[in-house]
């Protein structure tokens, strides 16, 4: 078979062929272009098929919603199958912790990089800052009101810190939720995707690794474009994380892939979509629930757009900056999928980030700026 033609194999991602991550392979061995530049001649003949039983499969399949929505008055309680309404007006949870810089203890007790609230308003969401310290019964009434909940990177105790104990609590009523088809995303970042890791499998199963401060290259794992979180990212963008060091990792602690394939919760629980390695260990770097809307990377999203120091390793290409709105949208996305809302829209008011100001951190920290409790 000579270039030109289709250069690809059975599979789902388009019809009748899947996309190959590198140059065609056996049976078509003999095309010697990456899987972008081998295009199929299209006749019209096939094209007219083709919208055939595209349009024969989308009456099918709107006739059998018809048939369950009549029969059951419900999606189902899958992440699979939930299709919800769309709510346009998300606001996301983010969670504080303790400040653990010891200069900056005078400015507050606990604190949340502002970047991380300017990817999210990025994508179209507003933030509200959840505090530590609160009684247990204020974060049940919060868990109501928001759409989804962000835990950030940082460093604290991950077992005995305030952070811990609150991730929990919201950790606890978000599978409550889903179970019950009320949809709630939850996405960690580094120290946010580990503390997820040890309420999935009530251990802490961290191993000390050379990665602070190094950006690097996704290793995606097999099937990761049918994931949720990948299934529609542009091809630039795949191609971008697979061979460009744009993702920033700032943490001396990983879920070795070891760890993470001995433990049966993990391992039942969460999808790898992503491994790196410190050029010793293979860990885990991108993961997502398989029937929860959870998502945790080990690496920074939000620090290529919005954290400038110049002495870390943080890409500012224009990659790394779409790869982090990317990530962004999909979250906020996720969000407007719940409706948890306040019952006086008058009162979202009050608690949001707007009603705080961010302090200018850049000379004395690893942050452009900090919102301080």
């Amino acid at each position: 078979m000579q270039c030109g033609v289709l250069c690809c194999e059975p599979g789902r991602r388009s019809r009748g062929c899947r996309i190959l991550p590198a140059v065609c392979h056996t049976p078509y061995s003999r095309c010697p272009l990456p899987w972008r530049q081998c295009r199929p001649p299209i006749r019209k003949e096939r094209l007219i098929r083709s919208a055939a039983i595209v349009m024969g499969t989308a009456a099918a399949l709107g006739l059998l919603a018809a048939l369950l929505l009549l029969t059951t008055g419900t999606w189902g309680s899958s992440i699979h199958s939930h299709q919800p309404p769309i709510n346009d007006r998300p606001v996301i949870g983010v969670l504080a912790q303790e400040t653990h810089f010891k200069n900056l203890r005078s400015l507050g007790r606990s604190y949340i990089a502002a970047s991380y609230v300017k990817t999210l308003e990025s994508a179209g969401a507003r933030v509200i800052p959840i505090k530590i310290n609160l009684p247990d019964e204020e974060y049940v009434k919060i868990f109501k009101t928001i759409n989804g909940f962000l835990l950030p990177g940082g460093g604290v105790d991950l077992q005995n810190s305030e952070y811990a104990r609150v991730a929990k609590i919201f950790y606890d009523l978000a599978l409550t939720a889903n179970d019950k088809g009320d949809y709630f995303p939850i996405w960690g970042t580094c120290l946010g995707f580990e503390q997820m890791t040890v309420l999935t499998s009530g251990e802490l199963l961290l191993t000390l690794t050379k990665t602070e401060d190094i950006s690097l290259p996704l290793n995606f794992t097999k099937n990761v474009l049918e994931s949720r979180l990948f299934g529609n990212i542009p091809d630039r963008l795949y191609t971008a994380l697979s061979s460009m060091s744009i993702t920033a990792n700032f943490h001396s602690w990983s879920l070795s892939l070891q760890n993470f394939t001995a433990n049966e919760k993990l391992r039942k629980f969460y999808h790898i979509l992503s491994t790196n390695s410190d050029g010793i260990l293979d860990f885990i770097s991108t993961f997502e629930a398989y029937d929860y809307p959870f998502y945790g990377v080990q690496w920074h999203p939000e620090k290529n757009p919005f954290e400038w120091k110049k002495t870390s390793d943080i890409s500012h290409t224009a990659e790394g900056v779409q790869v982090a709105f990317y990530m962004a949208d999909f979250f906020v996305s996720e969000a407007r999928k719940s409706h948890h809302q306040f019952s006086d829209a008058a009162q979202v008011q009050y608690p949001l980030i707007y009603n705080y100001c961010p302090l200018y951190t850049g000379n004395i920290s690893v942050f452009e700026q900090m919102y301080f409790f």
